[in-house]
């Protein structure tokens, strides 16, 4: 593509975006390097990578390209055997994991959201952590060789440091020395071509002693080396120079082993740069809000909502245009200051984006042509070229387009055939046109004649197009309009600036006819391409309208049924959490019934099988509560009306209870030892004692005598509970015994240290259901069990 046309329309000022957002100077030099493509099988992999790049910076953020840098010059000098400093080796390190980084990154994001050309691209970077490891063990974050990178080298830098202390020592107990203080002019040890020295006053030279090293402008201060340090320092100097050859050495043995990876490090860096490269066009892509457009090699364009990248966002108008279907040249007219030059600039920019792997700033749909070439003649004050307002400038500019074209070619002119005589230069204009046609290319060209308004208007496959102008307010409203050619409005504006009526009926005389009868038709097109756009804008809003309810209730319904999976889930839970419960239970109640029979031979107390069989019914799972109807039970079912003394379940707190007192709405309900307050639609009727009552003879009302239920249990077993627990435990079956008529019950609390006994004995003492209570004789427990007597 011909620099010069790039730099007409602008296209170097989108490279210098997007190196911008390079995270890397590979990824810099890759964007520098971009340059449009004429081919349409190239081109889609390169919007593929921008896509991929795209998604997967929109899902997981921006690639972490941190630490990597160009390391090309270094590789090649380990290549050919020279020795890398100890910063060279740290980059290469760096660059390594770096890449290691970028490879797990693009691989997680490829496990959820396939991103095939990324994923390929990361599975070709070499892992190199050997060669990592070896560089970072040596080698700090500050690029200084460590101690630890050999023993040789700790060594010498424990006698370093040691000796450096013996001389700072040495020297610091002279200048505290009273006849030494004198001779200093100042009291301070200091380094001189890497040797401790001391500043000494001049007059004091000779009667110090030792080597001069340095001394100060004005002469007057000596740097000396004290005679008394020279064999240390001269030693220290042996420990550098050591120093330094073991640093080389470790060195060359971190550059031979980079050496062994020359050719992996080389392609991992051009991976990273195609890689960073990726996502600088897909976070340009972002920052323009743009969108990837359909490509074909038909010559055919559609742009929809496009808008010029270089322009504010919130000020850019959004041009729609189509061309190379029913036609393929556009003919743009209008006045000046419209916006022509913008929207010719935009076709022709966008395009080359499309061709060069980048996303557009237009809506999804749009659809763009690989050319194999684009030309343009574009000359104002707006180019960033020097002028070319001349007529032989443009022409000379024409006369090569129209030698480099084909029937693949895109052409932008930017006022055809001005700068001459208007007869003259429309007819020319004409003349360039038709021939551009003959050749199939692709044209949009902008001009002020009229002429060409009829010439388009007539021709097969040209159409006319114009920039919108608002004759109320006298401005343009940067709009291009397909299909309606621009008016001139010079008698509208006349108007509307106050010219005397007169002199405008005056000047309408003077226009023929036939151009008037164009002006009127114009006028026509343009009311009746106002009135279809409001109808589309209503129509657009309404579709947006529906396309959000639609979503709307995609989500509700989504919601649902995410809901009712967890709801049943949830229930799958519960029922096997009591399924397996029940099956623990019932497991412990066979083993406790086999133990019963073991210890009491064939005879197991009628008691103990009752007990054992409640235990048993116990635990088989709740069934699902019936849905409250107040104190009804179920749905649908006459309300049940609860009275004192009658057996109730309480919902909040899966405990059962007696009713002892009705107020109102509520219910105060015995619950073991305590008393509660509960809602009367909070509770369920197990067991009326009213009901028990009617069913008898009114005779026998007096001398109702409680029968005794089977499957009440006669023993309770408190072993291994706290005192607390027990007590509640007791309470709650002495009043079941007590409704259920048994005379005597069996309260097992073990032997133990006889606080579980004493407790729950204390608590029969004052109980009101109890009569007598003793230990158990021979054969029922002994000690381990309390015999309780009912009233």
């Amino acid at each position: 593509m011909d620099t010069k046309i790039l730099t007409t329309l602008e296209f170097p000022k989108i490279i210098h975006k997007l190196t911008h957002h390079a995270a890397t100077s590979l990824g810099k030099a890759a964007a520098e390097q971009l340059q449009p493509v004429s081919d349409l099988e190239a081109v889609k992999p390169m919007l593929q990578a921008t896509d991929e790049a795209y998604t997967a910076d929109r899902l997981k953020g921006s690639a972490p390209f941190g630490g990597i840098t160009d390391i090309t010059s270094p590789l090649h000098r380990a290549r050919i055997g020279g020795t890398l400093n100890p910063e060279e080796l740290l980059n290469i390190a760096s660059t390594s994991r770096g890449g290691r980084r970028v490879k797990k990154h693009i691989g997680v994001i490829h496990e959820d959201h396939p991103i095939p050309m990324l994923q390929f691209q990361a599975e070709q970077l070499t892992e190199n952590k050997p060669l990592e490891d070896a560089i970072f063990d040596c080698i700090d974050d500050q690029a200084e060789v460590m101690d630890s990178a050999s023993t040789e080298l700790a060594s010498i830098r424990r006698e370093l440091r040691s000796g450096e202390s013996r001389i700072r020592e040495k020297m610091e107990q002279m200048i505290r020395s009273s006849s030494v203080q004198k001779m200093l002019q100042d009291a301070i040890v200091t380094l001189r071509n890497d040797r401790y020295v001391i500043p000494v006053k001049q007059e004091y030279r000779s009667s110090f002693g030792g080597i001069v090293h340095d001394q100060s402008g004005s002469g007057a201060t000596l740097f000396i080396e004290p005679e008394a340090i020279v064999a240390m320092n001269n030693k220290l100097r042996e420990l550098k120079a050591g120093e330094l050859r073991e640093i080389e050495k470790i060195l060359q043995k971190l550059t031979a082993l980079t050496a062994d990876h020359v050719e992996d490090l080389l392609i991992n860096q051009e991976l990273l740069a195609q890689l960073d490269f990726a996502f600088a066009k897909a976070r340009l892509a972002h920052e323009m809000k743009a969108t990837q457009p359909r490509m074909n090699d038909r010559g055919f364009l559609k742009l929809k909502r496009g808008r010029h990248p270089l322009l504010a966002s919130d000020k850019v108008v959004p041009i729609d245009v189509e061309l190379g279907n029913q036609y393929s040249a556009i003919i743009v007219t209008g006045p000046n200051t419209g916006g022509k030059t913008v929207s010719l600039k935009t076709i022709g920019l966008l395009s080359l984006m499309a061709m060069s792997g980048l996303f557009v700033p237009a809506e999804e749909g749009s659809q763009l042509c690989v050319f194999d070439a684009i030309y343009a003649d574009i000359g104002d004050e707006q180019s960033i070229e020097q002028s070319l307002s001349t007529f032989s400038s443009h022409l000379t500019n024409i006369i090569r387009i129209l030698k480099s074209m084909t029937s693949k070619s895109l052409v932008l002119l930017d006022e055809l055939g001005a700068g001459t005589d208007p007869a003259e230069g429309s007819a020319l204009a004409i003349a360039i046109l038709e021939h551009i046609h003959a050749k199939e290319s692709r044209i949009v060209a902008t001009t002020h004649y009229s002429e060409l308004k009829a010439y388009a208007f007539n021709r097969k496959g040209i159409i006319n197009a114009s920039m919108e102008f608002d004759v109320a307010t006298l401005s343009p409203t940067y709009r291009l309009l397909v299909g309606v050619p621009g008016r001139s409005n010079a008698f509208a504006i006349a108007e509307r600036l106050g010219l005397q009526t007169d002199i405008i009926d005056r000047a309408r005389g003077e226009v023929s006819e036939d151009d008037q009868r164009v002006e009127s038709m114009i006028a026509s097109l343009e009311e009746n391409r106002l009135s279809a756009e409001t109808e589309r804008q209503t129509a657009e809003s309404l579709r947006r309208q529906v396309e959000a309810l639609q979503a709307k209730h995609e989500a509700e319904r989504l919601k649902f049924e995410e809901q009712k999976e967890k709801v049943l889930q949830k229930a799958h839970e519960e029922a096997r959490e009591a399924v397996a419960k029940a099956k623990r239970e019932a497991e412990q109640i066979i083993s406790d019934l086999r133990k019963l029979a073991l210890e009491e031979g064939a005879s197991v107390k009628e008691h103990k099988l009752i007990e054992a069989r409640r235990k048993l019914d116990d635990a088989t799972p709740e069934q699902l509560r019936p849905k409250r109807g107040g104190a009804a039970g179920g749905a649908g079912s006459k309300p049940v009306k609860i009275e004192a003394g009658d057996e109730v379940m309480v919902y909040s707190l899966n405990q059962k209870g007696i009713v002892a007192e009705i107020h109102g709405s509520e219910a105060t309900v015995q619950l073991g030892i305590l008393k509660m307050k509960v809602a009367l639609d909070d509770m369920e009727l197990l067991k009326s004692t009213t009901a028990a009552v009617k069913q008898q003879q009114p005779k026998q009302a007096a001398s109702l005598k409680r029968s005794r239920d089977e499957n009440v249990r006669m023993e309770l077993d408190l072993r291994g509970e706290s005192l607390e627990e027990a007590i509640m435990e007791v309470d709650r079956f002495l009043d079941e015994s007590f409704l259920s008529g048994l005379g005597q019950v069996y309260i097992i609390h073990g032997k133990g240290t006889g606080v579980l006994r004493t407790g729950i004995q204390q608590y029969l003492r004052k109980h009101s259901h109890v009569k007598t209570y003793r230990l158990g004789n021979y054969g029922e427990g002994g000690a381990g069990v309390t015999v309780a007597e009912l009233k």
